[in-house]
Order: C-alpha cells, then sequence, then structure tokens
C-alpha cells in the first residue's frame, strides 16, 4: 500500500474530509484573525457522518477516559471489531454493520507521530474494496462520532474498542501512587490557597491587544501563520523552537475562559507534544520575560497572540 502524505490526497477525497472535519479550512478564512474588523466568518456546513474515506494523516489524540487513541486527519476516533480477525486479517462487518460503523478505507495514509509504520496494512473486504488494517486489525469509524475527540463507539455490544496508536485496545495506563498527603500541603505560614495552581492557559487583558490567551504563569501565548490547523502541522522546528517553546499539554480543566472547541493535543514529528487552540498550535516566546510582555507580538510579520476563541490577534 502506497504510504504518502496526506496533502497528497486526491482533491474529491479532500473535500470529503473537509467537510465532516470541524478543523477543515472554512473555519480559518477570514474568520481566523480578529482583524479586520468586521469580517463575518463562513458559515460552516453542517457536519455529516464519517463515511468511508481513506485515514490520511493518522494522529494519536489524548483523552481523559482513554488515554490515547487513534484518530484520522479529520480527528475522528478509529475503531477496532473483537468479530473481526487480525491474523489473517478479515472484516466481518458488513451490510447494516458497515452503515453504523463505516470502513477506512485503504490508500492514502500516513502513521500517527511515534507509530510504527509497519503496522499499517489492508485487507480486500467481500465487496472487493481494499480496508485499512492496523496491527492486522481492519478499521472503522462510528456514525454517531459527529466531531474531534468523541468516543462513542467504545465499548458498543462489549465488541467495539478505539485503537491505541499500537493497534491495540486503548486503555489508560494507571496513574502513578500519588504522593503522601503532606507533600501537597502549603508551607507554614503560607496564605490558605497557596497550594491551589494557577490555571493552565487563562485569559489576560492588554491595552492594545485586548483579551488574549496566557500561561499558567501568566506569559502570552502566540500562533505561528505557518503551521496549519487542519491537518494540525507545527512548521516551528529546529531553531525555531529554542524562540518560540511550544505550550505542552493542558487539561482542560485547567484552561479558563478559553474556547473548548478542538482542544487537542498534537503529537509533534520531533515526539513532544504540544496543546492546541481550536485545532492550531501555540506557543510562548523567548524574549517575553516576565508577565504581561507582548514582544513576541507581530515579529516577522507571522507570529502574533491568540484571542480566547483561539483567533490571531493581528493588531499592531
Amino acid at each position: 500500500m502506497g504510504m504518502k502524505r496526506a496533502t497528497t490526497f486526491a482533491a474529491a477525497a479532500v473535500a470529503v474530509v473537509l467537510a465532516a472535519s470541524a478543523c477543515g479550512p472554512s473555519d480559518y478564512k477570514a474568520s481566523d484573525s480578529t482583524q479586520p474588523a468586521g469580517a463575518a466568518a463562513e458559515a460552516a456546513p453542517a457536519a455529516a457522518g464519517p463515511g468511508n474515506q481513506p485515514g490520511g494523516q493518522l494522529a494519536a489524540s489524548v483523552t481523559e477516559q482513554l488515554g490515547s487513541v487513534l484518530t484520522d486527519s479529520a480527528g475522528l476516533t478509529l475503531y477496532r471489531f473483537d468479530k473481526d480477525t487480525a491474523k489473517p486479517p478479515k472484516s466481518n462487518c458488513e451490510g447494516d454493520c458497515a452503515k453504523t460503523w463505516p470502513v477506512v478505507a485503504a490508500g492514502d495514509v500516513t502513521a500517527a507521530s511515534g507509530m510504527d509504520p509497519s503496522l499499517l496494512g489492508e485487507v480486500v473486504r467481500s465487496d472487493g474494496t481494499k480496508q485499512l488494517t492496523v496491527a492486522g486489525w481492519p478499521a472503522y469509524r462510528f456514525n454517531k462520532d459527529a466531531k474531534p475527540g468523541d468516543i462513542n463507539g467504545q465499548g458498543v455490544g462489549g465488541v467495539w474498542f478505539a485503537f491505541g496508536p499500537d493497534g491495540k485496545k486503548a486503555a489508560k495506563a494507571a496513574p502513578a501512587e500519588a504522593a503522601p498527603a503532606a507533600s501537597a500541603a502549603p508551607a507554614e505560614g503560607a496564605p490558605a490557597d497557596a497550594a491551589e495552581p494557577a490555571p493552565g492557559l487563562s485569559v489576560a487583558k492588554d491595552p492594545k491587544l485586548g483579551e488574549h490567551i496566557v500561561d499558567g504563569k501568566g506569559m502570552t501565548v502566540y500562533r505561528f501563520k505557518k503551521d496549519t490547523a487542519w491537518p494540525m502541522v507545527s512548521n516551528c522546528v529546529g531553531d525555531c523552537l529554542a524562540k518560540w517553546p511550544v505550550v505542552p499539554p493542558v487539561d482542560k480543566a485547567n484552561a479558563k475562559g478559553i474556547t473548548e472547541k478542538n482542544y487537542r493535543v498534537m503529537d509533534r514529528p520531533d515526539g513532544k507534544k504540544q496543546q492546541t487552540v481550536d485545532c492550531w498550535p501555540v506557543y510562548t516566546f523567548s524574549g517575553d520575560k516576565k508577565p504581561g510582555d507582548t514582544n513576541g507580538q507581530g515579529v516577522g510579520g507571522t507570529w502574533y497572540a491568540v484571542s480566547p476563541d483561539g483567533k490571531l490577534i493581528t493588531v499592531q
């Protein structure tokens, strides 16, 4: 099976995936920036159920319930069926079953970052079409997953389970043994609320920028115009990262006042995990030395602060 980058999809396949994706280009036209003022966002069409499309650029998406799960280029969860077989690969989901669980077509697909590409394969179905396999198991979507991050198919009938990036059933790792309670107590003489951490991401107000996202230390958060949100790709690599450190994953519970739409964690090619806001990778700036600094605003005409809804703040 030819392994190609998701950007080489045939135009027709891309159009179908874009329509089903909450991270499609229709979300990121004039409405992606707070400037020019008054620009109206183009209304996105209602998302249809997932179809029998190729997987595209796969990703390992972190979920609260299951840990890391395998998703397609549109962010939709991929599933396996216990009644199928992996050795040899064979699908036993046909007819009405395949309407509820659309197959992931074999073809243009790229392994998720950190995933063994040799796990990807294909199986010929009884109707002659080819289906993607992961570690030998045929891959499906669930027609009741409407947006990225949905895992409504998990455990259905006791036979359907989300894929982990290793091809096994996704399962959250057991938590590490909790530290002694005494270590969490505030130091003697400290205020009673001193032990409560600041939100990992929150909103600050600047006289020039207005409301913008800051990290847990109060440092301004930025976006890079050369990145893309569909698929989620960071084009800040190498020396760029020394100047623009990535924002590490922040649990939604520790994000206050910002959009929850497409609030996802991205696996970078360098192995790091990076927080995204509305599917856009976010960073801080090494040139900001203290909370409230906005020295990264407008750098190179490509770096801008981020509004609470994930858009660029392009005002200078």
